[in-house]
Protein backbone atom coordinates (compact mmCIF):
# COMPACT_ATOMS: atom_id res chain seq x y z
CA UNK A 1 0.00 0.00 0.00
CA UNK A 2 1.09 3.04 -1.11
CA UNK A 3 1.98 5.80 1.22
CA UNK A 4 -0.39 8.76 1.37
CA UNK A 5 1.93 11.72 0.47
CA UNK A 6 -0.11 15.51 0.87
CA UNK A 7 3.19 17.35 0.39
CA UNK A 8 2.98 16.23 -3.72
CA UNK A 9 0.22 19.11 -3.82
CA UNK A 10 2.80 22.00 -2.96
CA UNK A 11 2.86 24.28 -6.54
CA UNK A 12 6.08 24.16 -8.14
CA UNK A 13 7.88 21.85 -5.62
CA UNK A 14 9.77 18.29 -5.91
CA UNK A 15 10.12 16.72 -1.91
CA UNK A 16 12.96 14.51 -1.83
CA UNK A 17 11.75 11.70 0.03
CA UNK A 18 13.13 8.42 -0.11
CA UNK A 19 10.90 7.68 -3.23
CA UNK A 20 12.81 9.95 -5.13
CA UNK A 21 16.44 9.31 -3.13
CA UNK A 22 16.10 5.45 -4.67
CA UNK A 23 15.46 7.38 -8.10
CA UNK A 24 18.01 9.30 -8.46
CA UNK A 25 20.76 7.34 -6.71
CA UNK A 26 23.23 7.23 -9.55
CA UNK A 27 22.66 10.40 -10.63
CA UNK A 28 23.83 12.46 -7.40
CA UNK A 29 26.60 9.24 -7.22
CA UNK A 30 27.51 10.88 -10.64
CA UNK A 31 27.37 14.56 -9.95
CA UNK A 32 29.59 13.81 -6.83
CA UNK A 33 31.78 12.27 -8.49
CA UNK A 34 32.47 16.08 -10.46
CA UNK A 35 33.75 17.05 -6.74
CA UNK A 36 37.35 15.39 -7.86
CA UNK A 37 38.70 17.46 -10.25
CA UNK A 38 40.31 14.97 -12.35
CA UNK A 39 36.56 13.47 -12.56
CA UNK A 40 35.81 17.27 -13.82
CA UNK A 41 37.93 17.22 -16.56
CA UNK A 42 36.82 13.39 -17.89
CA UNK A 43 33.26 14.74 -17.81
CA UNK A 44 34.12 18.31 -19.54
CA UNK A 45 36.04 16.23 -22.45
CA UNK A 46 33.69 13.76 -23.64
CA UNK A 47 30.44 14.57 -21.16
CA UNK A 48 28.44 11.10 -22.94
CA UNK A 49 30.93 9.09 -22.29
CA UNK A 50 31.38 10.00 -18.84
CA UNK A 51 27.64 10.06 -18.18
CA UNK A 52 27.82 6.36 -19.83
CA UNK A 53 29.67 4.78 -17.27
CA UNK A 54 27.08 5.25 -14.61
CA UNK A 55 23.98 3.35 -14.53
CA UNK A 56 21.52 6.28 -14.73
CA UNK A 57 18.52 6.24 -16.85
CA UNK A 58 18.82 7.53 -20.24
CA UNK A 59 16.07 10.34 -19.49
CA UNK A 60 18.68 11.63 -16.26
CA UNK A 61 21.52 11.40 -19.36
CA UNK A 62 19.52 13.38 -21.44
CA UNK A 63 18.48 15.76 -18.82
CA UNK A 64 22.36 16.33 -17.80
CA UNK A 65 23.54 17.10 -21.10
CA UNK A 66 20.53 19.59 -21.64
CA UNK A 67 21.73 21.02 -18.21
CA UNK A 68 17.55 20.74 -17.64
CA UNK A 69 18.06 20.90 -13.72
CA UNK A 70 14.49 20.74 -13.25
CA UNK A 71 14.08 17.44 -15.35
CA UNK A 72 16.62 16.33 -12.93
CA UNK A 73 15.26 16.55 -10.35
CA UNK A 74 12.11 15.47 -11.21
CA UNK A 75 14.23 12.34 -12.02
CA UNK A 76 15.09 11.91 -8.59
CA UNK A 77 18.22 14.51 -8.65
CA UNK A 78 18.96 16.60 -5.24
CA UNK A 79 19.48 20.08 -5.66
CA UNK A 80 22.76 19.91 -3.32
CA UNK A 81 24.21 17.27 -5.63
CA UNK A 82 22.85 19.34 -8.95
CA UNK A 83 25.20 22.25 -7.21
CA UNK A 84 28.38 20.02 -8.51
CA UNK A 85 27.02 20.07 -11.89
CA UNK A 86 26.39 23.64 -12.21
CA UNK A 87 30.05 24.58 -11.09
CA UNK A 88 31.73 22.33 -13.13
CA UNK A 89 29.88 24.76 -15.77
CA UNK A 90 31.11 27.59 -13.89
CA UNK A 91 27.32 28.51 -12.85
CA UNK A 92 26.50 29.53 -9.06
CA UNK A 93 23.87 28.65 -7.18
CA UNK A 94 21.85 31.78 -7.90
CA UNK A 95 22.56 31.37 -11.08
CA UNK A 96 21.08 28.05 -11.08
CA UNK A 97 18.26 28.80 -9.47
CA UNK A 98 17.38 31.24 -11.60
CA UNK A 99 17.58 29.03 -14.82
CA UNK A 100 15.00 26.74 -12.59
CA UNK A 101 12.64 29.67 -12.34
CA UNK A 102 12.58 30.70 -15.66
CA UNK A 103 14.41 34.22 -14.07
CA UNK A 104 17.45 36.00 -14.71
CA UNK A 105 20.22 36.00 -12.00
CA UNK A 106 19.32 39.73 -11.29
CA UNK A 107 15.69 38.96 -11.31
CA UNK A 108 16.02 35.81 -8.74
CA UNK A 109 18.46 37.76 -6.51
CA UNK A 110 15.85 40.61 -6.35
CA UNK A 111 12.88 38.72 -5.39
CA UNK A 112 14.51 36.53 -2.79
CA UNK A 113 16.01 40.10 -1.48
CA UNK A 114 12.37 40.81 -1.56
CA UNK A 115 11.23 37.89 0.47
CA UNK A 116 10.58 35.13 -2.22
CA UNK A 117 7.50 34.52 -3.77
CA UNK A 118 4.01 35.09 -1.81
CA UNK A 119 2.41 32.46 -0.26
CA UNK A 120 -0.86 33.49 -1.96
CA UNK A 121 -2.61 30.82 -4.31
CA UNK A 122 0.49 28.97 -3.72
CA UNK A 123 -0.63 26.41 -0.79
CA UNK A 124 -2.42 23.91 -3.29
CA UNK A 125 -2.11 22.91 -7.15
CA UNK A 126 -4.56 24.99 -8.88
CA UNK A 127 -4.58 28.24 -7.45
CA UNK A 128 -3.52 31.00 -9.35
CA UNK A 129 -0.49 32.19 -7.61
CA UNK A 130 2.87 32.83 -9.13
CA UNK A 131 4.26 29.55 -8.42
CA UNK A 132 1.55 27.13 -10.28
CA UNK A 133 2.46 25.39 -12.98
CA UNK A 134 0.55 28.03 -15.78
CA UNK A 135 2.26 30.74 -14.27
CA UNK A 136 6.24 29.04 -14.56
CA UNK A 137 8.15 28.95 -17.73
CA UNK A 138 10.82 26.58 -16.59
CA UNK A 139 8.43 23.89 -17.97
CA UNK A 140 8.66 25.29 -21.60
CA UNK A 141 10.81 23.53 -24.46
CA UNK A 142 12.24 26.96 -24.91
CA UNK A 143 13.76 27.64 -21.54
CA UNK A 144 15.91 25.29 -20.44
CA UNK A 145 19.48 24.73 -19.14
CA UNK A 146 22.02 26.03 -16.73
Amino acid sequence: MPLDKPYLDVPGTTIFDAEQSRRGYHLNQFCMSLMKADNRERFKAGERAYLDEWPMTEEQKQAVLAQDLNRCISLGGNIYFLAKLGATHGKSFQQMAGSMTGMSEEQYRNMMIAGGRSVEGNRHTGEDGSAQAHRQPQGSSDKKGL
